[in-house]
Order: C-alpha cells, then sequence, then structure tokens
C-alpha cells in the first residue's frame, strides 16, 4: 500500500506520531560534522555524531562513501539515519553544490526494507537541501519512489 509525504512544520529531531520512527538526514562523504541540522541532531543526543566519526573513521574496513547508510538507535523505538549523500562540503571556493543525488537515492533504496523490518515511519527536514544545495524537486521523487511507493510513512518537517 502506496504511502504519501505529511509536510509539517515542526522540528524534525522531535518526530510526531507513536511507534518506532527514524529521522533520516544527509552526511558528507568527508566524515565532517559540524553544521546544519546535525548540529540539532547532537544537542539531542551524541551517539549519531559518535557513530558517524566511527564509521568514517574505519571507512577502509567497512562500507562508508556515497549511498551507504547507517542506522544508530537513539532511544527504545527511535534511530537516526545517517545517509552519505554529498560529496565534501561547500567552501567559498566551491563552484558546484556538493549533493549527489544518486547516493540519496541509494541511501533512501537502503532505508526502505530497514523501515519495514522496524515497522517504522520516517522522519526528515528537507534532505539535501540545506548546506548540501539540492533542490527538493529533485529529492522529494526520490523520496516518494524509495519509500512512500514502498508503504513507508514518510514526513518532511519545515522549521
Amino acid at each position: 500500500m502506496a504511502e504519501t509525504i505529511t509536510y509539517l512544520r515542526g522540528d524534525a529531531t522531535a518526530p510526531q506520531g507513536k511507534g518506532a520512527r527514524i529521522i533520516a538526514h544527509v552526511c558528507n562523504d568527508l566524515g565532517g560534522w559540524g553544521k546544519g541540522f546535525v548540529l540539532a541532531l547532537s544537542r539531542r543526543w551524541p551517539e549519531p555524531e559518535a557513530a558517524f566519526r566511527r564509521w568514517h573513521r574505519e571507512r577502509a574496513g567497512n562500507d562508508f562513501g556515497l549511498g551507504a547508510l547507517q542506522l544508530v538507535q537513539v532511544g527504545p523505538q527511535l534511530w537516526v539515519a545517517n545517509m552519505v549523500g554529498q560529496r565534501g562540503i561547500r567552501t567559498g571556493r566551491s563552484t558546484g553544490v556538493p549533493v549527489r543525488y544518486e547516493a540519496i537515492d541509494a541511501a533512501l533504496a537502503r532505508l526502505a526494507p530497514e523501515a519495514r523490518r522496524l515497522g517504522a515511519s520516517v522522519h526528515m527536514p528537507r534532505i539535501g537541501c540545506g548546506l548540501a544545495g539540492g533542490r527538493w524537486e529533485r529529492v522529494e521523487p526520490l523520496i516518494a519512489e524509495r519509500l512512500t511507493a514502498r508503504g513507508v510513512p514518510v514526513t518532511v518537517y519545515d522549521h
């Protein structure tokens, strides 16, 4: 049964609803964690940042890279999905945007079966559209195809 994307005004680090929930967000492939939505995550829980930094540091022996997914449990029925969906970071000298739509697509494809296994809904800001420089009209169809079309309820929060 296909779901639809629900849009709410609010804080994606405080996902609405009952039952298992996953907060999904996009990370860079440099192992950096210091600007944007990740700061709000770190104010609530230390585990997602610590797990992400360890995942990056030990990347020679794991699956870290564009399109990868890391689920970090932060509560009895709450997880954070670190999704590697941007190449590098935007700097003053950058010419392009760091977002990589194909990497977000791959990470969402990995997230869907995990969400179904947990019976979880997925909650997120407009992933890839902040510091990563992406466009929502390119990201939204990926979410629809990879998650809602597979029966995973998704809520997008606008702060």
